[in-house]
């Protein structure tokens, strides 16, 4: 089975959605998926590769794909060459429109097409062209017309033509199941106590299995282990409190749940590649969040 990295934004349950804007010379991050939808522009990445699902492409010069929850999703530096790579990255709560309001009449092309992202999502040139100055604006503000301007985009991608279906029905299917009600339930209350003491026997209880039996489920359903995918939590909003705030690094460690600042360092640096000072500082491109 196939292994996919399980991100953790550093969206929180206040946050409407996030813009992230950088300029990058490769594309380095794994494959991977995260409960959130992504709407994602890329210019100048000619015959970069990429992923959603079991949808494999090599991309021309500029695209726009919106990618649905959990689906398993990467962009690959593969044949491109170019040193001047732009992206604009939008990703917004699953439930950040809820099912009654997405039921108005008004709100059915959203509803659509959200629906359908749930195999991923490209959109023609023409449609890019037109959304792409939008898109860049969107990275520069904040506030409540940046969230009406976010709905608006989605209203015209959403009638807009010649978009493409990416994963086959069949891959869509299996992945549904994916993510069973068991692996939801561990994980909401792994984000909602991630600062507290929580023991593999503590979510064993939570989810009605035994210890042997939930730490051999989670690592099938996910490739990671309990302590895993918890530090994937704790790490994503400590990598939000270091872009966010000036707090300091063993204040951080300490509101991820973590009590030891040395391995909150070591474990920092493993997954990130920085440790948390060097990730503050040489932290590249911009985020916003709305």
């Amino acid at each position: 089975m196939t292994k996919f990295y399980r991100e953790i934004t550093p969206l929180t349950s206040n946050d409407c959605f996030m813009v992230f804007a950088r300029t990058k010379s490769k594309f380095d991050f794994p494959l991977h998926f995260h409960e959130e939808f992504e709407l994602n522009f890329i210019e100048n990445a000619k015959g970069a590769k990429r992923i959603v699902g079991d949808n494999i492409e090599t991309i021309d010069n500029m695209e726009l794909v919106l990618v649905g929850s959990n689906i398993p999703h990467g962009w690959f530096t593969h044949e491109c060459q170019s040193e001047n790579v732009h992206e604009v990255t939008i990703q917004f709560h699953r439930d950040l429109f809820d099912e009654k309001f997405l039921n108005r009449n008004q709100m059915s092309f959203i509803r659509s097409m959200l629906e359908r992202s749930f195999r991923g999502i490209s959109f023609a040139p023409e449609t890019i062209k037109n959304i792409k100055p939008r898109l860049l604006e969107l990275s520069k503000t904040s506030g409540f017309s940046s969230v009406m301007e976010l709905l608006s985009i989605l209203h015209d991608l959403s009638v807009s033509r010649n978009m493409k279906t990416l994963t086959t029905l069949t891959f869509a299917n299996e992945q549904t199941t994916y993510e069973s009600r068991r692996i939801e339930k561990a994980f909401e209350y792994m984000r909602n106590n991630y600062e507290k003491e929580i023991s593999l026997d503590d979510i064993a209880k939570i989810v009605n299995m035994t210890v042997v039996s939930f730490s051999r489920f989670i690592k099938k359903r996910t490739g990671k282990t309990f302590i895993d995918s918890l530090n994937d939590i704790r790490l994503g909003h400590a990598s939000r409190l270091l872009i966010d705030t000036r707090l300091s690094i063993a204040e951080v460690s300490y509101r991820c749940g973590y009590n030891n600042l040395s391995y909150f360092n070591r474990i920092f640096k493993k997954k990130h590649n920085y440790t948390p000072k060097e990730f503050r500082e040489n932290y590249s491109g911009k985020r916003t969040f709305v």
